[in-house]
């Protein structure tokens, strides 16, 4: 595996040691390479997110047709729809 130098804000580094401490996890690398699992995980489900409503929006051009908005309202719509969904 490859060795990494990390530097640590006060309140990260204190943080870290808290998790340590309480046996949550059992070394700094252990707790970094979670946490940087878990921030990998939310983004492959945000980007999954995306391609289901683009999917969703390619299959109702099927059902309702081409729209006759403009590109900075279909814009406008699709941010209502993710914001709706939590994904902006």
């Amino acid at each position: 595996m490859p060795r990494q130098s990390v530097s640590l804000t006060e309140p990260n580094s204190a943080w870290v040691k808290a998790q340590i401490d309480s046996k949550e996890y059992s070394s700094v690398s252990d707790a970094i390479n979670d946490l940087i699992r878990q921030a990998r995980r939310k983004e492959n489900d945000h980007i999954q997110k995306i391609r289901e409503l683009l999917i969703e929006a390619e299959n109702s051009l099927g059902k309702q047709g081409y729209s006759n908005l403009g590109a900075q309202e279909r814009l406008e719509k699709f941010k209502e729809k993710a914001q709706g969904r939590d994904l902006l």
